[in-house]
C-alpha cells in the first residue's frame, strides 16, 4: 500500500494552518491536497461548515522545522513527515492513542444526538469502545456525562471522514432514512460557492491587470461587483 501524501484530515488541518500559520494559500492547498478555492472558503468563513483545526505538528505529519521553512518561502512545498496513524492500521481492533482516548466519551455524544440511526455496535466498531460506556451516555448515567460536548469524531481525529460518510450511509439505508435531498443540496452548495470565488479571483485578476471592470453581462463583472462589496 503506498504511503499517502496528505494529511488525514485535509479540511481541518487546513483550518489550522489559515489560522495558525503565515503560509499561503497555495502551499496549504498543496500540503493538504486541496482546491486553493476550498482553503479560500475556509479562510473567508464561507464553508459549508466549519471545522475545528487540527495541528499537524502536533499529530507529526508536519515538522516545526519544516512548517517555519514554508513560512519563509512561499515557493517552497511543505512535505508530510509521516503517515497518519490511522492510516497505518490494518486489521484488528481499532487503536486510539493515548492522547485521544479522554475524548471518546464526546465523540460519541456526538453521533447519539446527530445519528440516531446507528447502532451501539456500529459506534463501538468506528471509535473503539465498548457497548457498555455507550449505553451509559445514552441513559446519562456516565460518570463524567455533565462535563460532556457532543464533538465530531472526524475533527477529533477518531475516525476519518470516509469511514463516518460510509458508516452515515450504511445506517440510514438500513433505516430507510433517504439521504440524497440533503446530499443533493449539499453538492449545489458547493458547486455555487466554487463557482462565486471563481468569480471574484477572477474579476479581481482583471482589474489588477487591465485597471478596469470585466465585460458587463459575464460572471466576471458579477464576481467584480461581489467583490467591491466586500
Amino acid at each position: 500500500m503506498a504511503a499517502p501524501t496528505h494529511p488525514l484530515m485535509q479540511h481541518a488541518t487546513a483550518a489550522w494552518l489559515v489560522d495558525n500559520s503565515a503560509l499561503t494559500f497555495e502551499q496549504i492547498a498543496t500540503f493538504c491536497g486541496l482546491h486553493i478555492l476550498e482553503v479560500q472558503a475556509i479562510a473567508d468563513d464561507t464553508a459549508a461548515t466549519k471545522l475545528a483545526g487540527r495541528d499537524p505538528v502536533r499529530n507529526g505529519e508536519l515538522t516545526q522545522d519544516e512548517l517555519d521553512r514554508g513560512q519563509a518561502s512561499p515557493d517552497h512545498v511543505l512535505k508530510l513527515s509521516r503517515q497518519p496513524e490511522q492510516s497505518r492500521r490494518t486489521t484488528g481492533p481499532r487503536y486510539t492513542p493515548v492522547s485521544k482516548r479522554q475524548d471518546k466519551p464526546d465523540g460519541i455524544l456526538w453521533i447519539i444526538k446527530n445519528h440516531a440511526e446507528i447502532t451501539d455496535n456500529q459506534i463501538s466498531k468506528l471509535i473503539g469502545t465498548t457497548k457498555t460506556t455507550i449505553a451509559a451516555i445514552r441513559d446519562k448515567s456516565h460518570w463524567n456525562y455533565t462535563n460532556l460536548q457532543p464533538r465530531d469524531p472526524v475533527t477529533l481525529g477518531l475516525t476519518s471522514q470516509r469511514e463516518m460518510d460510509a458508516l452515515v450511509a450504511a445506517a440510514a439505508k438500513k433505516a430507510g432514512i433517504d439521504t440524497s435531498p440533503n446530499m443533493e443540496k449539499l453538492g449545489e452548495d458547493r458547486a455555487a460557492l466554487i463557482e462565486q470565488l471563481q468569480a471574484e479571483r477572477s474579476a479581481a485578476a482583471h482589474v489588477a491587470e487591465h485597471g478596469e471592470p470585466a465585460v458587463p453581462g459575464t460572471a466576471l463583472e458579477q464576481g467584480e461587483a461581489l467583490f467591491r462589496r466586500h
